[in-house]
């Protein structure tokens, strides 16, 4: 890490680097030790950063993407945030295309950055097949009458690049202690790109993919509807290779929104949906490896973006209206 004097040229110089904090509060007896990676350090919150920025990097690069030139994808928020704020950073305007079903907090996020959205309405705000399947071809439209450059993130693997680094990063922070690797799955990159970063370096590191229970694509073959944002596509992806990772394992909304509210009241980390599925699926495999062992897991974003969603909206509900009075007035 940097220290407080360094002066950087943009804001995407401070995107990577992000430190390990240790659980205390919310680990159970005899569970194995378990290190955060606190992505939500990124500039707009999110793990999403390092992946939009290696595909517009890769872009430019090869010529699909020129000087002020527009962008088009379709996301459930965190990567629509991340490109937007590469987008003004670079000066390339942005077409996204999400949902009613992931939080407004995102919508209005991608907004204020300049980003032009399409909302693709949902049944009832949940994740499923149909929903990712129209959100892709609405961006393929766009795109089409645009002209401009689609990142396709299900299907774009610029952006694995971005999380060998992260792995490499994981290496280093640990100095090698570590036995194991958890994470939730999207587009897959993050636990491919982890994985075969921290396999190159150890073997027997223990990587883990974790998917929604509802929508069990990769262990059981069985589509579904789920309400854990930024996971789960509801079909088998693209950059999926079940050869890269040691285990499948899966996580219930319920369990995930619970495990964020406990991460939030017992270790002060506020954290979304899927930092609640993957430090749930870490303390399950911890108990199984015991006191001995370390994991390492991802908090993806902050909680900040999930405020008027189920996972925290009814908190301030139950704030204790002061009407004036002072106890001695009530005897």
């Amino acid at each position: 890490m940097t220290d407080g004097s360094t002066i950087y040229s943009s804001i995407l110089d401070r995107i990577g680097r992000t430190p390990l904090v240790e659980l205390g509060g919310i680990r159970p007896e005899g569970c194995a030790r378990i290190l955060l990676k606190i992505e939500a350090e990124n500039p707009t919150g999110s793990m999403k950063d390092r992946m939009a920025l290696a595909m517009i990097e890769a872009a430019e690069a090869d010529g699909r993407l020129n000087p002020g030139g527009h962008v088009v994808e379709y996301t459930g928020g965190s990567t629509g945030v991340s490109l937007a704020m590469i987008c003004a950073a670079k000066g390339y305007t942005l077409s996204i295309v999400t949902s009613d079903a992931f939080s407004l907090e995102k919508r209005n996020h991608m907004a204020a950055l300049g980003a032009a959205l399409t909302i693709v309405p949902s049944d009832n705000g949940k994740m499923d097949e149909a929903l990712t399947r129209n959100m892709v071809e609405a961006a393929r439209v766009i795109t089409e009458e645009s002209g401009g450059f689609w990142t396709n993130q299900l299907a774009n693997a610029d952006q694995i690049s971005a999380y060998h680094r992260m792995g490499d990063e994981i290496w280093e922070q640990t100095g090698g202690k570590l036995d194991a690797f958890v994470a939730m799955t999207g587009t897959a990159a993050c636990s491919r790109g982890n994985s075969e970063a921290l396999h190159r370096h150890n073997a027997a590191i223990h990587c883990v993919a974790v998917e929604p229970a509802e929508s069990p694509v990769f262990s059981q073959g069985r589509t579904g509807a789920h309400k854990i944002e930024g996971t789960g596509a509801g079909f088998v992806v693209p950059l999926w290779d079940e050869t890269l990772v040691d285990e499948i394992s899966i996580v219930s909304t319920q369990d995930a929104i619970t495990t964020c509210r406990k991460l939030a009241a017992s270790e002060g980390i506020f954290g979304g949906t899927s930092t609640g599925g993957n430090v749930a699926t870490a303390i399950r495999l911890g108990i199984k490896l015991g006191p001995d062992a370390t994991i390492v897991t991802i908090m993806c974003d902050n909680g900040v973006k999930y405020l008027t969603t189920a996972v925290y909206a009814a908190g301030a509900d139950k704030a204790r209206i002061w009407d004036g009075s002072r106890p001695e007035d009530k005897t």
